[in-house]
This record gives structure tokens, sequence and C-alpha cells, in this order.
């Protein structure tokens, strides 16, 4: 990975170190109305002269309507390719971020400062952007790294528990694709941990190795979907209804468990590997009630999943935990074969 990844409470210092040292055009900072309130006072002292843009927060703003907004503003700004972006946000505001500025002129220099849970561990690092495209999770998008990333833990004060459960989830995905015995040690803790930096730091170390490995996806960094084939199929559904609607992790929870299932079903991981993980995301996770017409529709989603092969559904299943195998086919009925056996959970 090219990007300089800081974690821990002198990021903020790190971020003006960058932005004094670089000659930087212009600085203008994306945020939302939440990171407005919550975030960006304890960020602007450490800014130099800059400009905010601000959007609307929220997975239904991730659009292209909200994209030329930006970009209507970058233009106002008179930001040119010497410029910087500081995205400071949710995986929200780092996807879309990192996407306009990409586009932007061909690209002007973005960097990320996560202010999630699911930001820090996921969303921010590897180098990838994007937006929704007709209800399509991440449908449009590239490949682009930020110049840095800086991980300041103390955000995490700010957010509901909600919004930590959600980024929770994509920790626990980094344990079962890479670290079985971090999954052991931590089942028994799960959101009662006191030592949060040391998990981001665990679960930012396995998405930087796995992406070190494989930049572009072409194989191995297909081990980061798992969970995902369902969980944007369920992700993507229930945005278009607002009163159901799911946060990312939320979504990508009901997919592990498909997949887990899946994964047995297929002869690869054993039923106690199953009973162990069931336990654990079922008693971090409330059940989200699904009917046979929920089913039918989510699993026929799944075929705009981007890691497909034509009309084949390509799935990262595990073998074991802390091992998954990617580009496993997978059926429409299995998807509702297991969404079927989520819902008797």
């Amino acid at each position: 990975m090219t990007e300089t990844i800081t974690i821990g409470a002198d990021a903020l210092l790190r971020l003006k170190e960058l932005l004094q040292n670089r000659a930087f055009s212009k600085v203008a900072v994306l945020v939302d109305e939440n990171t407005a309130i919550h975030c960006y006072p304890q960020v602007k002292p450490y800014l130099p002269e800059h400009h905010l843009i601000q959007i609307k927060s929220g997975e239904t703003h991730k659009t292209l309507q909200t994209c030329e907004y930006i970009w209507q503003r970058m233009t106002e700004l008179n930001l040119d390719r010497w410029s910087v972006l500081v995205n400071l946000g949710g995986g929200v505001i780092g996807d879309m971020g990192g996407f306009c500025a990409a586009l932007f002129k061909r690209g002007l220099y973005f960097v990320q400062v996560p202010t999630t849970l699911l930001a820090q561990v996921d969303a921010s690092v590897g180098g990838k952007t994007g937006i929704d495209f007709h209800g399509l999770k991440n449908h449009l998008g590239v490949y682009k790294e930020p110049v840095a990333v800086f991980i300041h833990p103390g955000f995490l004060q700010t957010l509901p528990q909600r919004e930590i459960k959600s980024g929770y989830a994509e920790i626990i995905k980094h344990w079962l694709i890479a670290d079985g015995d971090m999954f052991e040690q931590q089942r028994t803790i799960g959101l009662l941990t006191e030592d949060w930096e040391e998990l981001i730091r665990h679960s930012v170390e396995i998405k930087s190795a796995v992406v070190e490995a494989d930049p572009l996806e072409g194989g191995y960094r297909k081990v980061l979907n798992f969970g995902h084939t369902v969980g944007h199929a369920v992700e993507s559904y229930l945005i278009e209804k607002p009163d159901r609607a799911l946060l990312h992790g939320e979504a990508i929870a009901i997919g592990m468990l498909c997949e887990t299932y899946l994964s047995v079903k297929k002869g690869l991981l054993s039923q106690d590997a199953l009973d162990k993980i069931e336990t654990f995301l079922v008693s971090v996770y409330e059940k989200v009630p699904l009917t046979e017409d929920d089913i039918q529709t989510i699993s026929r989603l799944s075929l705009q999943d981007k890691k497909n092969t034509g009309a084949t559904i390509n799935c990262t299943l595990l073998e074991k935990i802390g091992h998954a195998v990617y580009d496993q086919p997978i059926t429409l009925q299995e998807i509702q074969e297991s969404l079927r056996y989520y819902q008797l959970l």
C-alpha cells in the first residue's frame, strides 16, 4: 500500500504536519452535518487555511447527485490538481470524497480522516472509492490511494452504540478470514473491550496485508468480501425502505451468518465452527425479520455483485475460522436457503 496510516492520539498532529509540509495549493474539508458538529471542532485547530464543503449524511446521499454538488463546490473554490481534499467522516464521506477527488480534473490529492469505527477499520484503508447507483451498493467507483490516512480513536466517543456495532462487524470479519486465535480470544469479550485502539490497529494490519498482496482485487483481496455477497444485497434492498434501512455492518453481520451457513453446506467448514460464529454474532446483532418476498428480491440483487463472473455468483466462504477461500460459486437458490436459515435463528 502506498499511503501512510497513522493510528493513535497523535493522528491529528501528524495530519497538521502533512498539510504544513506538503505544498498543497488549497485545502478543502468534506464534512456532513454530524461531523461538522462533533468532529470538525476537534480537527480545526490542526488545519491551515481551508474551505468547508458540507453534504447530507447517510448512505441514501451517496449518489451522483451529491457528487455533482461536491464537484460544483470544488469548481467554485477554484481547486486545482495541487489541492487536497480532507475527507472527515465515516464510510460514506471517505468513499464519495475519494471518488470525487479521483475524478475531478483527472485527480487531485485527498486525505482520509475516518470518524466512525467502520471507516477506521475498513472503508478508509485500501484505496477503494465509490458511490451507489440506482440502489446498487458501490456500483460506480475507482481504485485511488489517499495521500495518507489518519485514525484518531477519540472520535469513537462521539458515536452512538449502533455505529460502534456496525464497525465491529468488519473487525469480526477480519478475525474470521485471517486470525482465528483473535476470534477465540475476543468472542468472550465482545463489545465490552476496553482497548479499541488495539482492535483498530490489528484490523488495519490485516486489511493492509491483504491489500498489499493484491491491490486491484485480482484474486486474494476477494477474501475481504466475506459476508458481503449476501450482506450487500440485503443492504441495497433495505436502503430503499427507510423504516427498515440497516447500517453497513448490520447487513454484513447477516451476510456473514448466511455465508458461514453456506460454507458448512458446501463441506468447507465444520458444524462446530458454525455454532461458534453463530452464537457470537447473534449475541451482538439483533435479528432482522425478512419475508419470503424479501428473500426472493434480495437474492436477485446478488446477481449485480461486482465479484461475479457473467451469470456466476462468486462468493467468499470459510474453510475454517481464520481462513477464507474466494471465488466459490453459489446459486440464487442457495442464497435464498441461507436467508431462510437466518430467519430460523
